[in-house]
C-alpha cells in the first residue's frame, strides 16, 4: 500500500510540474493562419508576419531570439500593429528589434495606446522612420508584393485624442480616408491596434484586419476560456486572440509578444503570428 501511495504521489507531482510548465510557458511561439481569396490567383501567396504589443521587451541579446524567429518565417511583409514601444520602458528594445530587421522585408506600423501614453510619440515615430518603417496614420498605400496588387491601410489608435488630435473620431477619419477604397482593386489589409472596434472597421472594403491590444486575455483555459480579461473589453473578451470571420472579412487578433513577470500570462505564451494569403482554389 505504501508503495502504491508513493507511486501515486510521484505521478501527481509529475503531472503538476507538467501543468505548471505549460501554464506559465513564456517563450515565443509561432501561430499560423491561412486565408484564401479570389482576389489572388491560384498558386500565388503572400506571407505576412504580424507583431503587436512588444512594449520594448527584449528577447535575448540584441533581440536575437525574436528577430531570428521572424526571419525563419520568410515574410514578404512585416506588420507592427501598435504598442511596439511603451510608456514605462526605454525605447532601446525597439531600436534593437528594428536594427535586426532593417532591410529584410517591408515593415508597416500603426500606433497603439501606450505609444501615445508615453507623451513622446514624435521620438518614437522618428526612431521607426530611421529604420525605414512605413508609418500609416489614417492612410493607405497601394503596393505590389510577389507581383500581387495590395492595399495596406492603417489607423491611429484612438488615444491620439488625448495628445495630438482632441477631436479625433475614428468613424469620421475612416470615412474621410478609406471610403474611396471601395472602387480600388487589390487585396486590402487594415492595421488597427484595437480589436473591439471591429464594427467600425467592417464598414469599409477590407479583406483582412490585423489587431492586437488584448494580450490574449492574459489568462486562458484551453478549450474553455479564450481569455479572462482584456483592455477595453473587460472580463471574458470576445476578441482575446485568434481569427474571426465577418462575411468576407477576416479579423486576426494577435495575443502579442509582450511578457511581464509581474503579470504572468497563463496558457497564453507570447506569439509571432504568420499569415499566409493564398489564391482561392474554388
Amino acid at each position: 500500500m505504501k508503495r502504491k501511495k508513493h507511486v501515486s504521489i510521484v505521478i501527481f507531482l509529475c503531472l503538476f510540474i507538467i501543468f505548471m510548465y505549460c501554464a506559465f510557458y513564456n517563450k515565443l511561439v509561432v501561430k499560423n493562419y491561412v486565408i484564401t481569396s479570389n482576389k489572388i490567383n491560384e498558386g500565388q501567396e503572400i506571407r505576412i508576419v504580424l507583431i503587436t504589443d512588444l512594449h520594448s521587451h527584449i528577447y535575448g541579446e540584441d533581440q536575437i531570439e525574436i528577430v531570428t524567429l521572424i526571419k525563419k518565417q520568410n515574410p514578404d511583409m512585416i506588420a507592427l500593429v501598435g504598442d511596439i514601444a511603451d510608456d514605462a520602458v526605454p525605447i532601446e528594445g525597439v531600436k534593437l528589434f528594428l536594427e535586426g530587421l532593417k532591410g529584410y522585408a517591408p515593415i508597416y506600423y500603426v500606433t497603439g495606446n501606450h505609444e501615445f501614453w508615453s507623451n513622446n510619440i514624435k521620438e518614437i515615430k522618428d526612431t521607426l522612420s530611421k529604420y525605414d518603417v512605413t508609418i500609416l496614420e489614417n492612410s493607405y498605400q497601394q503596393i505590389k508584393l510577389n507581383n500581387l496588387n495590395m492595399i495596406i491601410a492603417g489607423v491611429d489608435d484612438p488615444a491620439v485624442s488625448l495628445f495630438e488630435k482632441p477631436n479625433f473620431n475614428l468613424q469620421k477619419e475612416m470615412d474621410e480616408h478609406f471610403s474611396e477604397l471601395h472602387d480600388k482593386p487589390g487585396f486590402k489589409v487594415l492595421l488597427a491596434h484595437r480589436p473591439e472596434l471591429i464594427e467600425i472597421y467592417k464598414g469599409y472594403s477590407f479583406d483582412l484586419v490585423l489587431s492586437g491590444h488584448s494580450h490574449g486575455g492574459q489568462v486562458r483555459i484551453p478549450l474553455i476560456i479564450n481569455g479572462l480579461w482584456a483592455p477595453d473589453q473587460g472580463w471574458f473578451p470576445k476578441y482575446a486572440g485568434g481569427d474571426y470571420k465577418h462575411d468576407t472579412l477576416t479579423h486576426i487578433v494577435s495575443r502579442g509578444v509582450s511578457y511581464n513577470p509581474r503579470l504572468p500570462r497563463v496558457f497564453n505564451p507570447p506569439e509571432v503570428v504568420v499569415i499566409d494569403i493564398q489564391g482561392d482554389k474554388s
